[in-house]
């Protein structure tokens, strides 16, 4: 595959520190553009980020025209003014229509999709799960939840049929961070009061799972969060069976087979199933946070696959949605789940298992089996992995420190967190969406659908190799 050659870059001051690092932020004069100065960056068209013929839509970082509605200066007023700004470090377009691999936005421009957080592994808008969504809307929707509800109980048996043997019980909730929240409400229930929680893991930050995100800047100004938390190194069997053994047969463990937030930080063979013996040597709950990981993102229905492992609980989110309706849940054993089964009132949600969710999941689950999701992730991820790091290859040892991944789950390490900022808005100027990681700033991480053409494909390797190497340029001076 070919790079082609790379635009001329320009010098411009980034900021360097926090969740957001190496990106400008202007909050008066005009839009701030990814060089950090107003107008547009020259020489960064690609066919993806192309108007239609005739229109005269503005590149990233342009105003907008004045017959659209001003979106920055709408979340300025009313979502919020840091959101605004970033809006506007982003070149201040706003998303309207997506398909596919693609996101079109109000200036008519589109954008290859190779983020979105891990949740578009079928894509957006799958025809599938659109379809199956519709006529729940034009039949039934929302539910009493008074009377029992069918499509519930359909994607619940849907869902059990892949996860690991014997996690058979599932609570369907509205986003990851709430599975989360029941998970440890669900180890409370069995009087396990103490949690052990990896360094750089992230579970959401809804106060309960903030407590076992391990990251001071989310965590700092809520304090304190729930007590009794211990946090360990990841992938360090050692000091996870110190931590059990001072809390022997009260502790929950929570743990992700793949630090997505983290980094993309993949353990050493063997380190899932250690966890797994140690919380039954020491009577721990083994709660196993798939809501990035799984759904065949690794390339496996699950990132515990790999080693056979079957934890207590397994969290689920992100690819259940299909890519159309939020929705997340958390899966468990019989005994794990007994509290919750024998009292259902215990821990509820109005919006919890509403139909319209259950009824994406369930089509979400029957079209990954239909188009054999989960092998095509296997084979897609090998080979993406492979070309990213080809052309990242003139790189390495300079800007690129690693290129790393499982399945359709990559990261790009940096020598300098700068580069993940310059190079994402590099990427948006050119076409492209990609993002960062919350708990490792150095870290760009890839998420790809696993519907990923290979036209778009070239698309992305193309542009990605021009984008680093005007990155570069800027960087080195």
């Amino acid at each position: 595959m070919t790079v082609s050659p790379p635009s001329t870059g320009t010098t411009r001051t980034t900021r360097t520190t926090g969740p957001s690092a190496g990106f400008t932020a202007s909050t008066s004069g005009s839009p701030a553009s990814p060089n950090g100065a107003a107008g547009p960056r020259s020489g960064t068209a690609t066919p993806s980020s192309a108007p239609p013929s005739g229109s005269s839509a503005p590149r990233a970082g342009t105003a907008a025209p004045s017959d659209r509605p001003d979106t920055v200066d709408l979340y300025r007023k009313h979502i919020g003014s840091g959101r605004a700004v970033m809006g506007r470090v982003m070149g201040g377009m706003a998303e309207i229509r997506s398909e596919g691999v693609w996101i079109h936005t109000d200036d008519g421009r589109r954008f290859l999709d190779f983020g979105g957080f891990g949740v578009f592994i079928m894509g957006h808008r799958h025809p599938a799960v659109v379809e199956a969504v519709h006529r729940q809307i034009d039949t039934h929707p929302l539910a009493s939840r008074v009377l029992l509800e069918p499509v519930a109980a359909r994607a619940a048996q849907a869902l059990a049929a892949h996860t690991p043997p014997g996690l058979d019980y599932v609570h369907f909730v509205n986003s990851g961070a709430e599975a989360t929240e029941a998970a440890l409400k669900l180890a409370r229930a069995h009087g396990l009061t103490s949690v052990i929680t990896t360094r750089s893991g992230f579970h959401g930050k809804t106060l309960g799972a903030l407590s076992v995100t391990a990251n001071a800047t989310y965590q700092t100004p809520f304090q304190p969060l729930l007590p009794d938390v211990t946090q360990v190194a990841y992938d360090d069997p050692a000091d996870l069976e110190q931590a059990l053994a001072a809390q022997r047969d009260r502790a929950c463990v929570i743990v992700e087979p793949v630090q997505g937030e983290g980094g993309v930080r993949i353990p050493n063979p063997g380190y899932l199933g250690r966890v797994r013996e140690l919380c039954r040597a020491y009577g721990a709950l083994l709660v196993v946070d798939e809501i990035q990981t799984g759904m065949g993102r690794l390339g496996t229905w699950w990132g515990v696959d790999a080693e056979g492992v079957r934890p207590d609980v397994l969290l689920v989110g992100k690819g259940l949605s299909g890519g159309v309706v939020p929705v997340a849940a958390m899966v468990a054993t019989a005994e794990a789940y007994a509290p919750f089964s024998r009292d259902p009132y215990l821990h509820t949600s109005t919006f919890g298992a509403s139909p319209i969710a259950c009824a994406a999941a369930l089509a979400t689950v029957r079209a990954m089996e239909e188009e054999d999701t989960v092998a095509r992730a296997a084979a897609l991820g090998p080979r993406i992995l492979a070309a990213v790091r080809d052309v990242c290859a003139p790189y390495r040892g300079g800007l690129v420190r690693e290129v790393r991944g499982r399945g359709l789950l990559i990261g790009v390490e940096f020598a300098e967190e700068q580069a993940v900022g310059e190079l994402m808005l590099e990427l948006i100027s050119r076409g492209v969406l990609v993002n960062n990681s919350l708990n490792s700033t150095r870290v760009l991480r890839l998420t790809p659908p696993a519907v990923v053409e290979d036209s778009a494909l070239d698309l992305f390797l193309t542009t990605l190799g021009a984008a680093l190497r005007s990155t570069a340029d800027r960087m080195t001076g």
